[in-house]
C-alpha cells in the first residue's frame, strides 16, 4: 500500500465545500449565537414594528365583497377608526389653533412698536412668527393624514359631504395658498419691510390674518353641519353650499374657536418663553424672555374672561336646536367632560394668577409682603367659584346611587 493521505492539501488539492468553510471559519454556532444575544432585541422590535404595520391590512381585509360599495371601514385592531380620527383630528386642532391665534396678537405687537417706536415689540412679534412658520408645516401635515383616514374609513359619508360642500373645498384651497404664500410674505420680508415699507408688513399682517379668519370659519361649517344639519332645498351647487354652512351653531362655534384660539397662542408662547427664560445665557435675554412669557400668560387670561360667554352662547344654540343633544351634553354620559373641563380651566385661571404673583414679587422689591394678602384672598375666591361652578347639577348614576343621592340632583344644590 502507498503512503497514507491525511489531507488532501497535502496532495497539492485545495479543499472544496463544507470541509473549505470550516477550515476557513470554524464552528459558526457559538458565533451566531453570540448574535442572536446581542441584537435580540433590536429583531424583536422589527419583528413587531412589522405586525404593527400590518394590522391595518389585516383589519381592511374583511371586508365586503367587491361588487358592494363600501360605506364604513375599521381597524378595531388600532382602537377603532373613530378613536385614531380622534386623536389625529384632536392634533390638527390644536396645531390649527396656534397657528389662526398666535398672527392676531403678534400683528397687534407689531403695530404697538411701529406706532411707540420700541424695538423691543417688534422683536416680540418676530419672536411669535417665528413659532408660526415652525408650526405652520405640521399643522398641514396633521391636515393631509387627517384627510386620507376621513377618505379610506367613511368614504360614504365623505361622498356626501363632498356632494354638498364642493364650492367650499374650492374655497378652501384657494384660501389655504394664498395664505401660505402671504405667511411666508410676512416672515422673510420682515427685515426687509423696515422703515418706510413697514406700512406694506403690516398689511401683510392684516391680509395674515384675514385669510386665517376665513381658513378656520370654513372648516367650521362642515363640522357643525354635522352636529346640526339642515334640511337642504334642491338649487344650484352654490345655493346647497351655502344653506348646510348657515347652520344653528356655525356662528357660535366660529366666535369660540376664534377667543379659543386666542388663549391657545397666548399660553403657548408663553410655555415658549418660560423653556427659553430658562436656558438663557445672559441677563438681557431673561428680562426679554420673562417679559414675552408675561405678555403670553396676559393674552391667554384676556382671552379665558370672554371664552365661557361664548361657551354659553353655543350651548344655548345647541339646547334651541335640539333639546335632547344639550341634556346628552350637559346632563348625560357626556357631562363628566364638563366636569373636567371646569377644572382644567380653574387650574389655569390659579396658575395664572400664581404666575403674575410671582411676576410682581421678582420685579418689584419688597411686593411679597404687600400684596400677600390680596393674592391669597384673589385665589381663595377663585376657588370658591370653582367649586361651585364645576358641582354638577345632575348625574348619570346608577340606581343604587341615585337612592344614596335621594335622586339624580345634587342632594344640596338642588
Amino acid at each position: 500500500m502507498g503512503p497514507k493521505i491525511t489531507s488532501i492539501k497535502h496532495c497539492g488539492v485545495e479543499p472544496l465545500g463544507e470541509e473549505k468553510f470550516m477550515r476557513n471559519h470554524g464552528d459558526m454556532r457559538p458565533k451566531l449565537v453570540d448574535l442572536y444575544r446581542r441584537h435580540a432585541a433590536p429583531l424583536a422590535g422589527l419583528v413587531v414594528a412589522i405586525g404593527l404595520l400590518g394590522l391595518p391590512a389585516f383589519g381592511l381585509a374583511q371586508d365586503a365583497p367587491t361588487s358592494v360599495a363600501t360605506a364604513y371601514r375599521d381597524i378595531p385592531q388600532l382602537g377603532g377608526s373613530r378613536n385614531l380620527i380622534w386623536v389625529i383630528a384632536q392634533l390638527h386642532l390644536l396645531l390649527a389653533g396656534f397657528v389662526l391665534g398666535v398672527p392676531i396678537f403678534a400683528w397687534l405687537c407689531e403695530i404697538v412698536g411701529w406706532k411707540t417706536g420700541e424695538k423691543r415689540y417688534d422683536k416680540l412679534a418676530k419672536e411669535f412668527t417665528k413659532l408660526l412658520t415652525s408650526s405652520y408645516a405640521t399643522t398641514a401635515l396633521f391636515g393631509g393624514i387627517l384627510l386620507f383616514m376621513l377618505i379610506g374609513f367613511y368614504p360614504k359619508l365623505m361622498a356626501y359631504l363632498s356632494d354638498i360642500f364642493f364650492p367650499s373645498f374650492v374655497v378652501y384651497c384657494g384660501l389655504f395658498l394664498v395664505e401660505t404664500v402671504t405667511l411666508y410674505l410676512y416672515w422673510y420680508g420682515w427685515d426687509a419691510m423696515q422703515g418706510n415699507k413697514k406700512p406694506l408688513h403690516l398689511f401683510l399682517g392684516f391680509l395674515l390674518n384675514v385669510f386665517a379668519f376665513f381658513i378656520m370659519i370654513v372648516p367650521n361649517s362642515w363640522a357643525t353641519f354635522q352636529a346640526s344639519p339642515v334640511v337642504i332645498a334642491e338649487g344650484s351647487d352654490f345655493a346647497r353650499a351655502w344653506a348646510a354652512t348657515w347652520n344653528p351653531t356655525w356662528w357660535p362655534v366660529n366666535i369660540h374657536r376664534l377667543i379659543a384660539n386666542v388663549v391657545l397662542g397666548g399660553y403657548i408662547c408663553g410655555a415658549y418663553a418660560g423653556i427659553r427664560y430658562l436656558s438663557a445665557q445672559t441677563p438681557e435675554e431673561r428680562d426679554h424672555y420673562d417679559w414675552m412669557g408675561y405678555v403670553g400668560n396676559f393674552i391667554g387670561v384676556f382671552g379665558l374672561l370672554p371664552l365661557p360667554f361664548a361657551g354659553y352662547w353655543l350651548m344655548r344654540e345647541i339646547y334651541q336646536y335640539n333639546q335632547q343633544m344639550g341634556i346628552t351634553l350637559m346632563g348625560g354620559f357626556l357631562s363628566w367632560l364638563f366636569i373636567l373641563q371646569a377644572m382644567l380651566i380653574g387650574v389655569l385661571f390659579l396658575g395664572s394668577n400664581y404666575y403674575f404673583w410671582l411676576g410682581i414679587t421678582h420685579r418689584i422689591p419688597g411686593s411679597e409682603v404687600k400684596y400677600r394678602k390680596p393674592i391669597m384672598t384673589m385665589l381663595v375666591i377663585l376657588l370658591l367659584c370653582l367649586g361651585v361652578w364645576m358641582t354638577p347639577h345632575s348625574l348619570v348614576a346608577s340606581l343604587e346611587e341615585a337612592r344614596k343621592m335621594g335622586g339624580t340632583h345634587h342632594p344640596l344644590l338642588g
